[in-house]
């Protein structure tokens, strides 16, 4: 029974910030690979970021690379992503994704095959 609630999307200008949030439930969140993937209107599902459990593996998109940070805080089984200078190209829908690292053989990274469990994902919309 693993659920994944984001948070923190809206409304902003280009050059604007905002911190997309991810709360997980369940006991072993710190076993988890966690990913950011996002989908816009009439366009396929892409990869944005990804952690590994401890934090110290991560992927990013090239487009996200130098703008966005992923990080996470086991402690409070929370996931995040950090996106500044936003641009209009980058609104769509955002989602959290998950996978319990005992059960696969490599780190997923940016594939949204390799993750089981997804968040309802929260809209971010970037205006020029």
């Amino acid at each position: 029974q693993v659920q994944l609630v984001e948070s923190g999307g809206g409304s902003v200008q280009a050059g604007g910030s905002l911190r997309l949030s991810c709360v997980v439930s369940g006991y072993s969140y710190n076993k988890y690979y966690m990913g950011w993937f996002r989908q816009a209107p009439g366009k396929e599902r892409e990869g944005v970021a990804s952690l590994s459990p401890s934090g110290s593996s991560t992927f990013y998109a090239d487009f996200a690379k130098g703008r966005f940070t992923v990080s996470r805080d086991n402690a409070k089984n929370a996931l995040y992503l950090q996106m500044n200078s936003l641009k209009p190209v980058d609104t769509a829908m955002y989602y959290c994704a998950a996978v319990d690292g005992r059960i696969i053989r490599a780190d997923p990274a940016l594939n949204a095959r390799g993750y089981e469990y997804w968040g309802q994902g929260t809209q971010v919309t970037v205006s020029s």
